[in-house]
């Protein structure tokens, strides 16, 4: 359930309101815009009167949320969520984030160099993993603890916040001084993961799983806010479908339709998506037309010799390339979308 304030609401008429529901049991988010504010309820509202809410002075309207998610919903946060990094880079409400990077950290010359290449290019964050969940047991699982010893150091050279991938909730300790948590299309369900995450207070990038619908995802993300951790982004990479010709199947219609249900960021990882460096420029331009927030895009300065997925990563000049033409596009991106009211009503 939300409640709509009227816009000249008195601070104190508003602290009673939400002093009155917080004795009724009830979580209270706050949201406040420009031309009015929104206090969404959590908890069980079967209890509310919402007779006796609109007969109250500083209430305009109020309204049941159906969809099972609440802290992710755009109902109740009308405005865009605005994430910033240690480096004052900031994603969502405009602002249009690029993370690069090899898939794996291989060697302290590698990273720092990729990192180098990338930030040259435009790159805001460097995206490596230390811990790499593979199919095969007998494929590169990255190096761990070096691998994010080594990416710290590519942040010290270049000044570059880091984006890495957790695998359990036991590895947090490690992840102190990582920027970015990211959550891979594996562990998206893994919920004792996401509560855990919930605790923290730095940015999470949480990606689709591979067979998994947006409301799944978007629940997900609710478990991690619920947490009272709101810094959450949304990456779309791609989804198995019966296609063979790309490793997945990109569906750009996702990062209009999030937009419309929820207010958090929405980055498309065109990399994993595809699998082959090929089709990441025409796809990354696409998601930015689209009205993505941001990329994450594999970058690599030998892909022919990578430990893991080399086929789908750009090499430092045609990742430069590509940058030119994400910045030429990004002007038209569309975003008036955001605003419809009936959005989410099938999910």
């Amino acid at each position: 359930m939300i409640v709509i304030l009227k816009k000249n609401a008195e601070p104190q008429q508003v602290e009673l309101f939400t002093n009155w529901l917080h004795n009724m049991g009830l979580e209270t988010h706050m949201s406040v815009g420009e031309n009015h504010t929104i206090v969404g309820l959590v908890g069980d509202t079967s209890r509310v009167d919402i007779e006796s809410i609109l007969a109250l002075d500083i209430v305009e309207m109020v309204r049941r949320i159906q969809e099972p998610y609440k802290n992710a919903n755009r109902k109740f946060h009308e405005e865009d969520t605005v994430i910033t990094l240690c480096s004052g880079a900031k994603i969502g409400g405009g602002h249009f984030l690029v993370m690069a990077g090899p898939c794996s950290v291989e060697t302290e010359e590698q990273i720092i160099s990729v990192a180098q290449s990338v930030k040259a290019a435009g790159a805001q964050a460097l995206r490596g993993g230390a811990f790499k969940p593979r199919t095969s047991p007998y494929a590169f699982q990255g190096l761990h603890e070096e691998g994010i010893r080594l990416l710290l150091e590519a942040k010290k050279v270049t000044g570059l916040p880091i984006v890495t991938e957790i695998m359990d909730a036991q590895h947090l300790p490690l992840f102190e001084d990582i920027d970015v948590i990211q959550v891979g299309a594996r562990n998206m369900q893994n919920f004792e993961l996401l509560k855990q995450l919930g605790k923290l207070h730095k940015p999470v990038l949480l990606k689709r799983g591979l067979c998994n619908t947006l409301q799944e995802l978007l629940m997900s993300a609710e478990y991690i806010m619920a947490g009272g951790n709101s810094q959450v982004i949304l990456c779309e990479r791609g989804i198995r479908t019966f296609e063979t010709a790309t490793r997945n199947t990109m569906d750009l219609s996702v990062i209009p339709v999030l937009h419309q249900l929820s207010h958090l960021p929405v980055v498309v990882d065109p990399s994993h998506a595809t699998g082959r460096y090929e089709l990441v420029p025409p796809m990354a331009l696409g998601a930015a037309a689209c009205g993505a927030d941001g990329l994450m895009i594999e970058v690599h300065n030998d892909p022919e010799h990578a430990l893991c997925d080399g086929p789908q990563s750009l090499r430092p000049e045609k990742f430069a390339d590509m940058m030119e033409k994400v910045r030429a596009i990004r002007p038209y991106a569309d975003r008036s979308f955001t605003t419809s009211q009936d959005a989410g009503s099938s999910l």
